[in-house]
C-alpha cells in the first residue's frame, strides 16, 4: 500500500463526489473493503466502467487498493476524506451564527448607498 504523502488536492477531490456512482463506491467502502469485482457486480457497471471510477478515486486520495493473488481489494482512506472535512468546517463558524448571511450582506450594502446619498 502506497502512502499519500503530498497535500491533496481538493480539485480531484470534488471531481470524484462528482459521480453518483463513485458517491455509492465511498459509501460502500465505508462500510467494508470490497473487490472491483463485486463492485462492478453490485452497481451493474462493467469492469472497464468500475475501473475508471477507482482510478479516479485512487488518483484523489480517497480509496486505497491492495492486490492479494489475482484479486484487487479496495479499502476507504480515511485520511483522504479529511480534506473535505477541513474545508467544510471553515464554514462552520459562518451557519451556526447566522449572522452573516446574503440577504444580510445586501442589506448592508443597501445601507451603504443610503448613506452615500444622505452626504452633503
Amino acid at each position: 500500500m502506497k502512502v499519500n504523502s503530498r497535500p491533496q488536492n481538493l480539485d480531484l477531490v470534488f471531481d470524484a463526489l462528482a459521480s453518483e456512482h463513485r458517491r455509492e463506491i465511498l459509501y460502500v467502502l465505508s462500510l467494508q473493503p470490497a473487490s472491483i469485482s463485486d463492485l462492478a457486480s453490485q452497481r451493474e457497471l462493467s469492469l472497464q466502467a468500475i475501473h475508471k471510477h477507482i482510478n479516479l478515486l485512487v488518483e484523489a486520495g480517497m480509496v486505497t487498493r491492495k492486490k492479494s493473488g489475482r484479486v484487487t481489494f479496495l479499502t476507504l482512506n480515511r485520511a483522504g476524506m479529511r480534506g473535505i472535512q477541513e474545508w467544510v468546517n471553515q464554514f462552520q463558524a459562518h451557519w451556526d451564527g447566522g449572522t452573516e448571511t446574503l440577504e444580510n450582506y445586501s442589506n448592508t450594502l443597501e445601507f451603504k448607498k443610503q448613506l452615500k446619498k444622505e452626504k452633503p
